[in-house]
């Protein structure tokens, strides 16, 4: 069984996680050691790998399916009579007196 890749939203997400997170806990906790620092990316992924596997679960549920006929009716197409041309009265202007 063939595991599914992961989608747009997930990539995004989990890695706007991770940059902004590593960021954030680097600057509130003001790791210096080789070892502060490892501890914070290590985390910052691992937050980030959370992030990006719950964005499905958060995802808006559709609504439920409308019900449907069983055979959709058929279409009836009609054709316009033929149109009798209008006869146009002839323009009357007033006359200059």
């Amino acid at each position: 069984m063939a595991m599914p890749r992961p989608t747009v939203a997930q990539l995004a997400c989990g890695s706007c996680t991770v940059i902004f997170s590593t960021f954030a806990m680097l600057l509130l906790s003001g790791a210096s050691s080789v070892l502060a620092i490892t501890v914070v990316a290590v985390s910052a992924l691992a937050l980030g790998l959370l992030v990006a596997m719950t964005v499905p679960l958060l995802a808006p549920r559709r609504p439920a399916a409308v019900h449907r006929p069983a055979a959709p009716e058929p279409v009836r197409a009609t054709v316009p009579s033929p149109v009798r041309e209008k006869v146009r009265e002839p323009v009357r202007e007033r006359a200059a007196s």
